[in-house]
C-alpha cells in the first residue's frame, strides 16, 4: 500500500495540537540507519487506511517529497471518545533483515467440515492473529486456517496450519504451540441430547382408575 506523508518543520504539543485542528496527523520513521524523521499525514485518508487490514500486516511505501521507503505501521493512538487519530509510528525496514509481525488469521472451510455439519459443532476463533518473523518480501497479508478436518474436542494449533514460504512461527515460552480454534457441542443441545433418551426410556404413568 502506498502512503503519502510530508515533512513537518515544527515539534512539540501545541504543534501537534495545530496540526491535528488543521486536518493533519503528527507521525514519526524510525529505525535503520538514518535518524527519527517527523512527519504528518492527512488525517482522512489516514483513518480510513486505518479500516483497511493489510494497512496493518504489509510492507508500506510510504512516500515523502517524491521519494519512498518501505516501513511498518508499529503503533497508532485514537483519542478516547473521537474518531481522531492522535499519533501514528512507522518502522523503516530492510530487504535483507527479517521483521516480526503479527498477521491476521483468515479462517476458511468452517461449513463445509463434519464437526459443523453433522454433529452441529460451534467454531470458536481463540487466536485472531499469529506472530510471524519473515524477510520484507515473504510477509503475508493474512494466513489461512483450513478448518475444514477440525473435529469436536479437539483445536487447530499454530504448529498445524502451512505457512508460506520463507515464514517460521514466533512462539514464546509461555505459550508453545496456541490454540487458534477449537470445535465444541453447545451446552444447551449436549443437554437435550441426554435428556431425548432418557425420557424414552421413562415408563409411561398409569392414569388412575375411576371408583365403583
Amino acid at each position: 500500500m502506498k502512503v503519502v506523508a510530508f515533512e513537518r518543520s515544527v515539534q512539540g504539543t501545541g504543534a501537534s495540537r495545530r496540526l491535528r485542528n488543521s486536518g493533519k496527523t503528527p507521525a514519526i520513521i524510525y529505525g535503520g540507519k538514518d535518524a527519527a524523521t517527523v512527519i504528518e499525514l492527512d488525517h482522512n485518508a489516514l483513518f480510513h487506511a486505518l479500516r483497511k487490514e493489510a494497512f496493518h500486516s504489509s510492507i508500506l511505501d510510504l512516500e515523502i517529497g517524491g521519494k519512498a521507503q518501505k516501513v511498518l505501521l508499529r503503533d497508532y493512538q485514537m483519542h478516547p471518545f473521537k474518531p481522531l487519530v492522535l499519533h501514528i509510528d512507522f518502522q523503516r525496514v530492510s530487504a535483507t533483515e527479517k521483521v516480526h509481525m503479527r498477521v491476521p488469521l483468515h479462517f476458511i472451510n468452517a461449513d463445509t467440515s463434519a464437526a459443523v455439519k453433522l454433529q452441529g459443532a460451534v467454531i470458536s476463533h481463540i487466536s485472531t492473529e499469529l506472530e510471524v518473523s519473515c524477510l520484507p518480501a515473504d510477509l503475508p497479508e493474512f494466513i489461512e486456517v483450513d478448518l475444514n478436518k477440525i473435529e469436536v474436542g479437539h483445536g487447530i494449533h499454530a504448529k498445524d496450519i502451512a505457512l508460506p514460504k520463507g515464514v517460521t512461527l514466533v512462539l514464546h515460552v509461555e505459550q508453545e504451540n496456541p490454540v487458534l480454534a477449537n470445535a465444541r457441542i453447545p451446552a444447551v443441545k449436549s443437554a437435550d441430547t441426554e435428556a431425548a433418551p432418557a425420557a424414552a426410556a421413562a415408563p409411561a404413568a398409569e392414569a388412575p382408575k375411576d371408583k365403583a
